[in-house]
């Protein structure tokens, strides 16, 4: 039984155009029209599904993706980082910024590590795969880069070296344990 599940990522918004850790802030106006713009770009889906950050949901919204939201596809949680830009963080944190990037297992952030957010978004995409058909999911881009991670067997320390633009498909064929990846293809180019 083959399955697919697509994660889309949500639009620009204000957190990710400042490379800022995610706030709960909403989409841009820009993010927000591109995202109208690419409704109706999605061939219709099995399954809904959408992280429950505000910009994966105004994301889902503008793309009239009917979607339940799902409490593990919620991003990573950096812990008391949460708002903070990158930049802030390494000047006040140096060390532990530098020990995030380099050992998956860590968590100086008080949060979740780069591994279990890995393993939990694993479980998810095992459990998607499971029902025949099409998931449509709108999800953080980290989301994406730790199912890519788990999907293709790659180290952890692969999760830093994905790239994931704004509005983007990413679809995962196949079955659990068994997956073909085709990324960065952007809305309604399917």
């Amino acid at each position: 039984m083959t399955s697919r599940v697509m994660l889309i990522s949500p639009a620009i918004s204000g957190a990710l155009r400042e490379a800022r850790f995610d706030d709960g802030c909403s989409l841009d106006a820009a993010g927000l029209r591109l995202a109208r713009t690419a409704a109706g770009a999605l061939r219709a889906a099995d399954r809904g599904c959408v992280s429950p950050t505000v910009r994966c949901r105004e994301t889902a919204g503008a793309l009239g993706l009917d979607a339940v939201v799902v409490p593990e596809l919620t991003g990573l949680d950096v812990g008391r980082w949460r708002g903070a830009t990158l930049a802030e963080v390494s000047a006040r944190e140096p060390e532990a910024v530098a020990l995030w990037l380099a050992d998956p297992a860590s968590a100086p952030h008080g949060g979740e590590s780069v591994r279990d957010f890995c393993d939990r978004i694993a479980v998810w995409l095992d459990s998607a795969a499971r029902p025949a058909g099409r998931t449509v999911a709108v999800v953080d881009p980290e989301v994406v880069r730790a199912a890519g991670v788990r999907a293709l067997g790659a180290p952890e320390s692969a999760f830093w070296r994905i790239d994931v633009p704004p509005l983007t498909a990413t679809e995962f064929s196949g079955r659990s344990g068994r997956w073909n990846l085709r990324v960065g293809q952007p809305l309604g180019q399917e």
